[in-house]
């Protein structure tokens, strides 16, 4: 049997460690940080089941587990190293927490807030929407 080559053996290694992310706020296309993100694979627009308060925090929006609203949002096929800069960005995990969810592509992670804030609802659950 032949080795396969070093280029694609990391090329495995690092699909074996992808994570799927979902995102509904600044990182979502046409946010001000999906620059992060935009070369990352963008699975497509996914919505949660209704189990969430969604919050409007002013630059951004927040989560909070527990209510009756789905979120909405797009899904992303991330590495590691994307990871950990989202972790820092979304300052994880002093302000959100990280917890998975189901999807049709396989659980995912979504950053949800600690507690919940005094701020205005997002009924619709979507931060973009007029």
């Amino acid at each position: 049997m032949t080795a396969l080559p070093a280029i694609l053996r990391k090329n495995i290694n690092l699909s074996m460690n992808m994570a799927l992310l979902f995102v509904y706020g600044t990182l979502r296309k046409g946010g001000p940080n999906h620059r992060l993100i935009e070369h990352r694979r963008c699975l497509g627009a996914w919505r949660t089941r209704p189990r969430y308060t969604l919050y409007d925090l002013g630059d951004y929006p927040g989560a909070v587990r527990g209510g009756r609203t789905p979120v909405c949002g797009e899904l992303y096929r991330i590495d590691p190293p994307t990871l950990r800069i989202l972790d820092r960005l979304e300052d994880y995990p002093r302000l959100y927490t990280r917890m998975k969810i189901a999807t049709r592509y396989g659980r995912a992670w979504m950053y949800v807030l600690k507690v919940s804030p005094r701020r205005r609802r997002i009924l619709s659950g979507d931060w973009m929407a007029p």
